[in-house]
Parts: C-alpha cells; sequence; structure tokens
C-alpha cells in the first residue's frame, strides 16, 4: 500500500524559508514522478512543482519560479521542497502526489505533470502559513 507522509509545515512570516519533505514508501520511488499541489481555503489544487522519476525534469508553476526548488533523494524515498522568500500569498496545505504512470515518458509528462489527475496517490498534506 502506497502511503505518503508530509512533513516541515508551520508557521512564518514573511521573507522566511521552510523545507517540506514528503516520504514514500509501498512502491518503486524511483520509478515514479512526484509533484508537490497546495490547496488554500475556498480555492481549488494547485501545481507547485514536479520532478520527473529520473529527475533530469523539472517544472514549477510561474508563480514560486526562483523562489522554490523540488529536488528528490531516491536513497531516502524522500521528496522535498525547499521554499524561500515566502509570501502571505503561499499559504496553503501542501500535498505530495506521486504519478501514476511508472517511468513516465518525459514528452508524455510535459503535459501532465500539473494535473492531478496524473496522480494516482496523495499525502495528507501539511499546512503552511506566512504572515505579512
Amino acid at each position: 500500500q502506497v502511503q505518503l507522509v508530509e512533513s516541515g509545515g508551520g508557521l512564518v512570516q514573511a521573507g522566511d524559508s521552510l523545507k517540506l519533505s514528503c516520504a514514500a514508501s509501498g512502491r518503486t520511488f524511483s520509478s515514479y514522478a512526484m509533484g508537490w499541489f497546495r490547496q488554500a481555503p475556498g480555492k481549488e489544487r494547485e501545481f507547485v512543482a514536479g520532478i520527473s522519476w529520473d529527475g533530469n525534469t523539472i517544472y514549477y508553476a510561474d508563480s514560486v519560479k526562483g523562489r522554490f526548488t523540488i529536488s528528490r533523494d531516491n536513497a531516502k524515498n524522500t521528496v522535498y521542497l525547499q521554499m524561500n522568500s515566502l509570501k502571505p500569498e503561499d499559504t496553503a496545505v501542501y500535498l505530495c502526489a506521486q504519478d501514476g504512470a511508472s517511468q513516465r515518458w518525459a514528452d508524455t509528462y510535459s503535459i501532465t505533470y500539473f494535473r492531478p489527475v496524473a496522480y494516482a496517490y496523495w499525502g495528507q498534506g501539511t499546512q503552511v502559513t506566512v504572515s505579512s
């Protein structure tokens, strides 16, 4: 059974940094793309960052580009999201997700990475609150 467990959220001030972690189990971690999404109250789930199964392809939402960095450590079955220069509008529950397809080809990943339906498994989320 696949499990994704996020950690690292918290309450910070604008301009601060946080590093989120997502520990995965249940499938061969290194074979699956991973994504980070976020959802604020009353808003739809929003793509934040994605990393391909082999780590060679990374995507970011325009709103976080230059401030957030996604990475993965296959030896630890963990994906990370380093968040710098946080803004109040970054406040949300952050969820990690695992792709439904194993070793998805790069050309396919380029059109699926931002779609929640492409991800088969989700964590429970970790709250990030940024005060102004």
